[in-house]
């Protein structure tokens, strides 16, 4: 905490009263004060009285004291004014509010966390990230990786600390509330983290929470970050990679950007041009007219690669069975599955419209 802060309010309330106001640290040293003569004299004797009575306004040796505590219920500063009649109570309180706004002010600015939010957020200017790194001895070009996980159904406060839990080391690691669902985990990595690694870490981030709290998570994994400007790339791609998921991997839990594929394409288009491929393709039936047993079909097709003997035996029927099917597909829709290019096409017109499906349903 700068004691420059502190000064600049005192000086501040010092036109307001012509009493001598100050503040003193834990261990009874004068760190401002509206009289310069008395900063660095140590009171050691006044944090021993006033230390019980956090809540209260202590009246001591011709003083009034009011402390200003930490998290943890322990005095950390204390106001001082001179007197012990009750105006000198009142600019103590009076005093104490201001100091502690000014105080909780300047530890969110400098705050590692904070400022690692801000970035992500993109509540930070690119040249205000260098100023703030070097104010806050923040490595700039280090490998980092965003997670996101959002909570389905219900949000649980516990989440955050049990994250926390799992990520000890404050100065490299960040878990940050988002909102009442989603927790961003800005985890740094070394150059030889590889793409399993941090699918195995989302992995126990999902374990963690359905072991402990019960509850059901989506986590979504940005692309490394080699610098601190390009954090913010990374909790977008999070993101994107649990809205992409959302639609065309439904059954995945853990989903990275990096493996949403053509998915991810798809996403970005207008629907107009979604609407305009589909019936490009499907001049003879709309898609739609396709039942759910042939849909079931075509899909077992793509999941083994194309490979008709494969499967039939997956579907339990005989391989003509299968052949005529596909020929049924073809007479309806004018593609042959087996012929690789109309595969693709087919495979992204399915694609595309479960993509108009989600939009439609929002």
């Amino acid at each position: 905490m700068s004691n420059s802060v502190f000064q600049s309010v005192i000086t501040q309330l010092k036109e307001a009263t012509d009493r001598t106001i100050g503040v003193i640290d834990a261990e009874g040293s004068v760190i401002a004060c509206s009289d310069v003569s008395l900063m660095g004299e140590r009171w050691s004797d006044v944090p021993l009285k006033i230390g019980s009575f956090v809540d209260t306004v202590v009246t001591y040796g011709q003083r009034t004291y009011k402390a200003m505590v930490s998290n943890s219920n322990f005095l950390d500063y204390a106001v001082f004014c001179a007197g012990e009649d009750e105006l000198a109570k009142g600019m103590c309180v009076a005093a104490c509010v201001a100091l502690s706004d000014a105080k909780s002010y300047y530890e969110d600015k400098h705050d590692r966390g904070t400022f690692v939010k801000n970035i992500i957020m993109d509540n930070i200017l690119p040249g205000d990230i260098y100023i703030r790194a070097k104010e806050l001895h923040f490595t700039t070009d280090t490998p980092r990786v965003v997670f996101l996980v959002r909570q389905v159904g219900h949000g649980d406060v516990a989440t955050v600390d049990v994250l926390s839990g799992m990520f000890p080391d404050k100065l490299q690691d960040f878990v940050l509330s988002i909102n009442e669902t989603d927790i961003a985990v800005v985890k740094q990595i070394t150059p030889s983290t590889t793409q399993e690694d941090l699918e195995k870490l989302a992995q126990t981030m999902e374990d963690t929470m359905k072991n402990e709290l019960f509850i059901k998570t989506v986590i979504g994994i940005g692309t490394v970050s080699e610098h601190l400007r390009t954090l913010a790339d990374s909790y977008k791609e999070a993101q994107t990679a649990i809205d992409v998921g959302k639609v065309f991997d439904t059954e995945k839990s853990i989903v990275n950007y990096e493996n949403l594929g053509i998915g991810r394409l798809i996403y970005q288009l207008p629907t107009t041009l979604c609407e305009i491929f589909l019936s490009e393709v499907f001049k003879k039936s709309s898609i739609d007219s396709l039942d759910q047993e042939t849909l079931f079909t075509i899909n077992k097709f793509f999941e083994n690669n194309l490979n008709v003997s494969e499967t039939s035996r997956k579907l339990f029927v005989h391989r003509n069975t299968l052949v005529y099917r596909l020929e049924k597909i073809k007479k309806l829709t004018g593609l042959d599955l087996r012929e690789f290019d109309h595969a693709i096409i087919f495979k992204v017109a399915l694609m595309v419209r479960k993509y108009l499906s989600s939009r439609e349903n929002r």
